[in-house]
């Protein structure tokens, strides 16, 4: 484990309260580590907000009987085929179709291509999963 150090805050009761149920709910074994993962959240904010490097998945739902629809998600797919790490594809039914794709780029170009690739007629739904790619944290 790397190398621990104490420290010490102040804060106001009703919050602290707040704190330790949220602790409690979340199934934490102890504060320091929900304390921990509260900061780790924060700086992977900060980098997106940055525009650094990230890791994500978009998950999309889509009709594939929509017209050109499969080919125009597969050109946008191509023309970013540098972010693109892998793409997986399920047939959930006969029209409906689940495609998560990996993607690894700065945060902004990731978020845009979600946004290019939810536009088309066809695509019911549309999520991004970022986070960081692990650069500036350390392990737990």
């Amino acid at each position: 484990m790397s190398d621990l150090v104490r420290a010490s805050f102040s804060i106001e009761s009703a919050l602290l309260e707040q704190l330790e149920q949220l602790v409690s709910s979340s199934h934490y074994e102890n504060r320091s580590e929900f304390i921990r993962d509260l900061i780790r959240a924060k700086l992977v904010s900060q980098q997106w907000e940055n525009n650094e490097e990230a890791l994500g998945t978009i998950t999309l739902l889509y009709n594939h009987h929509s017209r050109l629809l499969s080919e125009k998600l597969i050109e946008l797919q191509h023309h970013h085929h540098a972010m693109i790490l892998a793409t997986t594809h399920v047939h959930l039914d006969e029209h409906l179709c689940a495609e998560m794709i990996m993607i690894r780029g700065p945060a902004g170009e990731i978020q845009e291509l979600l946004k290019l690739l939810q536009q088309p007629k066809g695509v019911l739904h549309a999520t991004l999963s970022m986070t960081t790619t692990g650069k500036l944290q350390n392990s737990k």
